[in-house]
């Protein structure tokens, strides 16, 4: 069973990449799988913001409102990646 945490971290992987692709069709299939794993944790985005070194998230679960910080080169390795090799990762519609 995946953590909040885990899942927070995922979902926050994936929507660095949709942001920068936003028609990336693969990137907003496995955003929406994520979105659908916080629903099923009760889990409900209420911020998100970027300052550095961090990215910081503000939810609220079990009727309390958490925070969650995450470094900003772990959650950009995928979106880097991407750019990176942009050839790997041609939008396949």
């Amino acid at each position: 069973m995946q953590s909040i945490q885990d899942a927070l971290y995922n979902w926050m992987t994936i929507k660095v990449v949709c942001d920068a692709r936003p028609d990336d069709t693969a990137a907003l299939d496995t955003l929406a799988f994520f979105e659908k794993l916080l629903v099923e944790k009760e889990v409900i985005i209420q911020s998100l913001f970027k300052e550095e070194p961090f990215y910081f998230i503000e939810y609220l679960s079990e009727n309390e409102v958490k925070k969650q910080r995450f470094p900003i080169e772990v959650i950009d390795v995928m979106l880097n990646q991407i750019k990176a090799e942009p050839e790997k990762y041609r939008n396949l519609e």
